[in-house]
């Protein structure tokens, strides 16, 4: 089969499998040459794409890591791709293996109960406990059983509307979006799909299974930005969800040392890295054009970082060591560069002189669109896509 890609507003509905084991080894490639410290057995919940992908990534090349993930990706059929987060698990499990890694993953439905079961009935069978649990779960959706009922997530501004910018990727010049205000019901459901609930029940079935090792840590991953993401993103719907993980990472806390004798400072933590472009960030009004803008500036000063760098310092620098940044709630911060005051002031200046004339001046919105593209294996010079490839 020719593959090309079918780009449908932020989501592109096909994937490129050779281009997707390129983005892999491409990842594998940098943590090689970093000195990446982690334990020696993780659980990744959301593994397939993104920084859950480059989580695991950074763990099993960087730290010689074995790894158990959890992802939910479309398969490939005879007519049809699979999604590009099911090529880039098999191609990892299948590096991995030939590195002596254990990697072994279950494609299953996060929230739901049977998923839990079996990754603790694999952990029980493989590598008995872990010492580490990443929770990096984007879903726009969630079916809560208990409840037979379906929870969806909205991208919309709390209290008032929004009007502002942003770019159509599809047509490639800026727009205006205005979105009205939230209603209750849409920011509970958002909290619902995007907070720490389900971070929380992983936990402790895992604790309760006894399937944490007396070490083991946790982390969350999130974002926060500035003054110019914080209407559609910090002080909206998003915001609200990533409000209850900041007190679910408590509650996490306590429960871990509650359970075990051994004293460790802190269990459990939240990771706030920097906008990039992924699946998750891409469906979310003003980010394209804010991203581009950001790609723009960092990448001129020299301090642009992808996800398996921002990962790579996360865990070398954080999780198991001591110069991380952390803030005034006890966050891991990788998202420094972002936040330079130079680079926020520049990225503000260009937002507000942008035009369709001056878009590719001001931006870096090809390598936005490169990024994306990348997302789902297509954009790789190196990779013939005119030529057949075989899809499963």
């Amino acid at each position: 089969m020719i593959v090309k890609p079918k780009v449908k507003g932020f989501i592109c509905v096909n994937a490129h499998p050779a281009g997707c084991q390129k983005l892999v080894e491409d990842q594998i490639n940098y943590v090689k040459d970093q000195e990446i410290k982690a334990p020696k057995k993780a659980l990744i919940i959301g593994c397939s794409s993104g920084y859950g992908l480059a989580s695991r990534v950074a763990l099993g090349f960087g730290a010689n890591t074995d790894t158990l993930g959890v992802y939910f990706d479309r398969e490939p059929t005879e007519r049809k791709t699979a999604s590009a987060g099911w090529y880039n698990n098999q191609h990892f499990e299948k590096l991995a293996k030939q590195n002596g890694l254990e990697a072994r993953s279950l494609n299953a439905d996060a929230f739901q109960q049977d998923a839990k079961d079996a990754v603790i009935e694999l952990i029980k069978n493989t590598i008995q406990t872990v010492d580490l649990v990443i929770y990096s779960v984007a879903a726009p959706r969630r079916y809560v059983a208990s409840e037979d009922k379906l929870y969806s997530s909205v991208l919309k501004p709390v209290g008032d509307g929004f009007k502002g910018k942003t770019i159509n990727t599809d047509k490639g010049i800026i727009d205006y979006i205005d979105l009205e205000p939230a209603t209750q019901s849409e920011i509970d459901a958002t909290v619902k799909v995007m907070g720490g609930e389900d971070w929380y029940q992983w936990m402790e079935q895992l604790n309760n299974a006894g399937v944490l090792s007396d070490q083991c840590k946790t982390i969350a991953y999130t974002y926060i930005g500035e003054e110019l993401t914080q209407p559609i993103y910090g002080d909206a719907t998003i915001g609200f969800a990533k409000k209850d993980l900041d007190s679910t990472v408590q509650k996490i806390d306590a429960l871990l040392k509650k359970s075990n004798d051994t004293l460790i400072e802190k269990r459990a933590y939240i990771g706030v890295l920097k906008a990039l472009v992924t699946q998750s960030s891409a469906a979310i009004p003003v980010m394209p054009l804010y991203i581009s803008l950001l790609y723009k500036v960092m990448k001129e000063k020299g301090t642009h970082e992808g996800c398996i760098e921002q990962i790579s310092r996360m865990l070398s620098t954080g999780l198991y060591g001591d110069t991380c940044q952390l803030d005034d709630v006890g966050r891991l911060r990788v998202d420094e560069h972002e936040l330079e005051e130079a680079v926020q002031l520049e990225v503000k200046r260009r937002w507000n002189e942008i035009t369709n004339e001056n878009l590719r001046q001001l931006s870096d919105f090809e390598g936005y669109k490169n990024d994306f593209l990348k997302l789902f294996g297509f954009g790789f010079q190196t990779i013939n896509y005119e030529a057949e490839v075989e899809t499963f």
